[in-house]
């Protein structure tokens, strides 16, 4: 585990698609970088890839480790590296240099991003499903495994983590793989102010600050700004995020970090787009989306603390307590006509919910002579108010109007809780071998409690729980001088989310009893070698899945999901950075992936249907996967001149269904971008700098589908990636 987990805006006027007033950034970026350059001075650019210290990961071990020497697949992208992917917004704009994980962006911020590891959460068409995700060890996944990112502070990240393969089943329900993020320390004093601006609107003011307070006490804290117009029609988004992390070293032996962050998102949903549309025009937005005024607000606060003691000497080396809390509101306006809500079993189209949760976990460390051990307990708990509305006011409106709070039409109560005990150890019985294992076991409950009964809408409560038990087991072969080789091999498990477990497949209502969990087996066999300035990763797996979730009906503007069988997932991984020349430098991070289903069934394609009648054959590619993606750069840089990169991103073909009857096709992406650091003492005085970067994505200005919502009931599966897009970041850091 490594790691304890430890007020709105409103929006334009519905259908428009204008530039706004903004935050008025985009000529004052461009006149601060301009200043920036010609202050010349001493510049300092990010090290080189491959140079510099060795990175160090915590997720996966017992312990802070080499990323080099640990036994399992696992990357790690660097501050630098996140500061040079973009304005710090998503993690779509630096994920790319990670095999194995797919971060898609859908370039709709009512939806989060998509993100897939080795074909786990491929299903999802919201939200992320299927990988657990940290911050700062709190979770950003529910007891459920449904889970998101937009409030992830990575202008304040010292580094992103990525566990894929068989260890990450020690982090319990849903964790095909793990994304966690790490804050970086703070040191000294420092003071960060940047702005951001770009193509489609983009305007983004950041401001962070650091002090150490008292000897052992530091603070940071940090805010942000971000709107966009969107190069789709109905697609502007605004963004305020505030974060606080105060840390106490209250003695060499006892630390207290306590972490606080808020999220408040307003944003109009342009929706996909079907085949037709997408063809005819990619930058247009479905008719669907202004009629119905489709469109999403999130807000969302978050407290976290943890406290670790470490022991000098015995056999206890370490103990951690960590807890959270959290309050999530989401309301969203779906796009479903009034027809489909006049069934007196519809939920409505208006998605109302707060969702209340909190969890703790307590550990401790043991270590005797070449034997390490970690042991905890961990429980989680979500409670989601939720009600559903109608979109519309008057039932005889004709034509009707949309796009409004109507009468309830769904009241429930839903709950979701984990609790979990485990066990890692890491084991090194030779000079050049060591063993891990590892065991966690926990149970899942689900439940939900229906306030909203009246007439043939009957008392729809129901619950469920599972138990699982997952073991994993590696070995680590120092083979030679800067080779390593590890093989490791697991059991993990996923459980339905409440949102797949809301409906039955007869479409009557109520709890879908009948759905279970899917269970895996996951092998890997992997090589790290480190020679001088180059360095190469390689990973090949295996993963066998039985009785894996798959959509059943989509009828009455909701879907359904059912068991499917068995799935096969194999794949390579290769990842290479590369110092050559004292100013030469390269990345590669590569993918190919067989995600397929073993076994026949039947599903649905389009509404109404109630009952599947589509076959999907054996063999057929899980929706949400594809074959193969790569990313590859080459960058130089000069004292005097800063650096500069090319990017290369490649996507094989999407598949959008489990017919696979449409699928978004392969495209190739060139990016450039600048980066260079100046003093800044001419004009703001001593121990000040400049930060910018230029960046240029899509130059080629490629149509593409970025992204896919999977199985989408009406066929519009499309998300339309970004046109050539122009952007311009410019930080002051100092003193």
């Amino acid at each position: 585990m490594g790691q304890i987990r430890g007020g709105c805006i409103a929006l334009p006027a519905r259908g428009r698609h204008r530039p706004r007033p903004g935050l008025g950034l985009g000529r004052r970026a461009v006149a601060l970088a301009a200043v920036a350059l010609l202050g010349g001075g001493e510049v300092a650019l990010a090290q080189a890839v491959g140079e510099g210290p060795a990175r160090v990961v915590v997720t996966g071990s017992v312990a802070e480790r080499a990323l080099a020497d640990a036994p399992y697949a696992v990357s790690a992208v660097d501050r630098d590296e996140l500061r040079a992917a973009g304005p710090q917004i998503h993690l779509s704009e630096s994920m790319a240099r990670v095999p194995g994980l797919t971060v898609a962006n859908r370039w709709n911020y009512a939806q989060d991003l998509q993100i897939g590891s080795r074909g786990f959460g491929a299903r999802a068409t919201f939200g992320v499903r299927g990988l657990r995700l940290y911050s700062d060890g709190i979770p950003a996944s529910g007891p459920d495994g449904q889970g998101q990112v937009s409030h992830f502070d990575l202008a304040g990240a010292e580094r992103v983590e990525v566990l894929r393969g068989p260890f990450s089943v020690l982090y319990g329900n849903s964790s095909g793989g793990v994304i966690s993020l790490i804050s970086a320390p703070v040191r000294s004093p420092r003071l960060e102010a940047a702005v951001d601006a770009g193509s489609f609107g983009l305007r983004q003011v950041r401001v962070q600050g650091e002090a150490v307070l008292a000897p052992g006490l530091d603070l940071r804290a940090g805010a942000a700004a971000m709107e966009v117009v969107g190069f789709r029609p109905h697609s502007e988004a605004e963004r305020r995020t505030a974060n606080l992390r105060l840390n106490w070293q209250a003695s060499p032996h006892d630390a207290l970090l306590v972490s606080v962050n808020h999220l408040n998102q307003p944003a109009q949903d342009p929706l996909g787009l079907d085949r037709a549309q997408f063809d005819a025009d990619p930058l247009q937005t479905s008719p669907a989306a202004t009629q119905f005024d489709t469109r999403k607000t999130t807000e969302q606060t978050q407290l976290g603390t943890r406290w670790r003691h470490r022991y000098a000497t015995g056999l206890l080396r370490e103990a951690q307590v960590a807890a959270y809390a959290g309050r999530r509101d989401v309301t969203q306006f779906l796009a479903i006509n009034q027809a489909t809500q006049a069934n007196v079993r519809h939920g409505g189209a208006v998605v109302d919910f707060v969702r209340d949760y909190h969890g703790a976990e307590a550990r401790v460390r043991l270590a005797l002579d070449a034997l390490d051990v970690v042991a905890g307990v961990a429980a989680d708990r979500q409670r989601d108010a939720r009600r559903g509305f109608l979109n519309y006011l008057d039932p005889a409106a004709a034509p009707q109007v949309y796009g409004v709070l109507g009468a309830v039409r769904r009241n429930e109560v839903n709950r979701a809780a984990t609790d979990d005990a485990y066990v890692q150890a890491e084991w090194a019985f030779a000079a050049d071998w060591s063993l891990g294992a590892g065991l966690r076991s926990g149970r899942v409950t689900l439940t939900t409690r229906d306030l909203y009964v009246a007439g043939a809408n009957v008392d729809d409560s129901g619950s469920r729980r599972f138990s699982y038990t997952n073991p994993v087991l590696g070995l680590r072969l120092k083979a030679a001088p800067g080779l390593n080789l590890h093989a490791a091999a697991a059991r993990g498990f996923e459980s339905p989310t409440l949102g797949e477990l809301a409906y039955r497949r007869d479409n009557v209502g109520g709890f879908n009893f009948a759905l279970l969990p899917q269970r895996s087996e996951q092998f890997e066999l992997g090589a790290k070698w480190r020679a001088g300035a180059l360095q190469v990763d390689v990973a090949a797996f295996e993963v066998r899945v039985e009785d894996e979730i798959a959509v059943a009906t989509n009828a009455g503007g909701r879907a359904s999901f059912q068991n499917v069988g068995r799935t096969l997932r194999r794949g390579l991984e290769v990842a290479g950075r590369w110092a050559f020349g004292s100013s030469w430098s390269a990345a590669l991070a590569a993918t190919a992936l067989d995600a397929t289903y073993r076994d026949s069934f039947l599903t649905c394609t389009a509404p109404p249907c109630a009952t599947p009648n589509v076959p999907v054959p054996a063999g057929n590619r899980i929706a949400g996967t594809q074959r193969g993606h790569a990313f590859a750069e080459l960058a130089w840089r000069s004292p005097g001149f800063g650096q500069v990169a090319g990017e290369l991103r490649h996507a094989r073909a999407l598949m959008a269904n489990d017919a696979n009857s449409d699928a978004a096709a392969p495209y190739t992406l060139v990016g450039l971008r600048w980066a260079h650091r100046a003093s800044a003492v001419a004009w703001l005085g001593g121990g000040w700098h400049a930060e910018w970067l230029l960046r240029v994505d899509n130059l080629l200005d490629k149509r593409y589908a970025g992204s896919v919502i999977v199985n989408e009931a009406n066929a519009r599966f499309f998300e339309t990636g970004a046109p050539r897009a122009v952007g311009l970041t410019l930080r002051l850091v100092g003193p």
